[in-house]
């Protein structure tokens, strides 16, 4: 259960990130965004990180094998980096019509996939 809780975690906190990071974009398409100053914009994308950081250290104490659980800190990056392109594909592709996927995109997530595979090997 502690791999599917760090899972879990590990996807409410890229979801946090995400929008920490690019949501300030997209807040610019729908509203008068672009006209706040810069230490604004970065205040609040550090408001919407906290939440990350509440959701991705209690996932990588609970799932580092160092503490009980199951994956080693290298297993654990890994998972992470497909979770981050994973949300990032959905957020993109939902919130920002313009962008499409094209064939090196996949190409790209099939060799972080391979990654993960590669990394669990024993």
């Amino acid at each position: 259960m502690k791999a599917l809780y760090t899972v879990l975690l590990l996807i409410v906190s890229n979801v946090f990130m995400t929008f920490a990071w690019y949501g300030h974009l997209k807040l610019q398409q729908v509203k008068d965004v672009s006209s706040w100053p810069l230490y604004t914009v970065i205040l609040l994308s550090w408001g919407v990180a906290l939440f990350e950081y509440c959701f991705q250290v209690p996932a990588n104490r609970m799932g580092f094998i160092g503490n009980g659980g199951p994956f080693t800190l290298l297993q654990l990056k890994i998972i992470q980096e497909v979770i981050t392109l994973t949300v990032f594909t959905v957020f993109t592709v939902v919130l920002f019509k313009g962008e499409t996927l094209q064939w090196n995109h996949f190409a790209a997530f099939g060799c972080l996939v391979l990654a993960v595979f590669f990394a669990f090997l024993k």
